[in-house]
C-alpha cells in the first residue's frame, strides 16, 4: 500500500512539474511564437511650426525608418508614420535639427537621418512679368498668343530671389499644330536659363493660348 502511495506522488509531482515548465514557457516564449515583422518605410521630410515670414531650405527631403509594430497592434500603414522637423521659436540662420519621428504603437529600431542641417532665411517676394521661351522643332511662326496672367509672383530666400532673372513659359513648336491652349508650369530662372529650386512660383500654371502659321506661309505673306 505504501508502495503504491509513493508510486503515485511521483507520478504526481511530475505531472505538476511538466505543467510548470509547460506554463513557464508559454508564459515567457509566448510572445516569440508570435512572427515580429521589422517594416522599412521612406517617409517626408516636413518642417512644423515655422514662425511666419521665414522659410526653410534643406537637401534632405526623406528618412529611411525601420519600425516593428507592438505586440497585438495591426500593422502601420505608411502615412501614419511622419518625420517632422519642429521649427517653433526659430530665427534666420543656420541649423541642425533632429528629426521626431511621429507614429503610433511602433518600436523605432532605426531612423536614418536622425537630424537635418537647414537654413531658415526671411522669405521675400518680387513679381516678374511672364516672358515665353521657343522650344522643340518645326517650321511654324507664332501669329499670336496670350498669357493669363501675365505676370506672376516669385517667393523665396532673399539670396534665392536674387538671383531669378525671369519667369518663363515653355512652348514647344511643332509643325502639325495650329492653335495651342494648354495649362503650363512658370519657372524661375537665373541669367543662364537654368531652373531656381528654391522658390516658389504663384500662380503654379498659366493659361497659354497661341496659334502657329506653316512658316512657308508666313513667308508669302510678307
Amino acid at each position: 500500500m505504501l508502495q503504491i502511495i509513493r508510486h503515485n506522488f511521483a507520478l504526481k509531482a511530475l505531472s505538476v512539474l511538466l505543467a510548470l515548465i509547460g506554463w513557464a514557457y508559454f508564459r515567457l516564449a509566448g510572445s516569440a511564437l508570435v512572427p515580429t515583422f521589422e517594416e522599412h518605410l521612406t517617409v517626408p521630410i516636413n518642417a512644423a511650426n515655422l514662425p511666419a515670414g521665414l522659410i526653410a531650405t534643406y537637401s534632405d527631403k526623406a528618412a529611411t525608418v525601420a519600425i516593428v509594430p507592438k505586440p497585438g497592434e495591426p500593422p502601420i500603414k505608411q502615412e501614419e508614420v511622419k518625420a517632422v522637423l519642429d521649427l517653433s521659436n526659430r530665427t534666420a540662420g543656420v541649423y541642425n535639427v533632429p528629426v521626431q519621428l511621429v507614429a503610433p504603437n511602433v518600436v523605432v529600431q532605426s531612423l536614418s537621418p536622425a537630424s537635418v542641417s537647414l537654413t531658415i532665411s526671411k522669405m521675400d517676394q518680387k513679381t516678374f512679368p511672364l516672358a515665353v521661351h521657343y522650344g522643340g522643332q518645326g517650321d511654324v511662326v507664332v501669329s499670336h498668343f496670350t498669357l493669363t496672367p501675365a505676370a506672376a509672383v516669385v517667393r523665396g530666400p532673399t539670396d534665392a530671389l536674387s538671383q531669378v532673372a525671369t519667369v518663363r513659359v515653355d512652348i514647344q513648336l511643332s509643325s502639325g499644330k495650329a492653335k495651342l491652349d494648354a495649362m503650363i508650369r512658370p519657372i524661375a530662372v537665373n541669367s543662364a536659363g537654368q531652373e531656381i529650386s528654391d522658390v516658389q512660383v504663384v500662380p503654379n500654371l498659366v493659361r497659354v493660348q497661341a496659334s502657329f502659321l506653316p512658316g512657308t506661309a508666313a513667308a508669302r505673306g510678307r
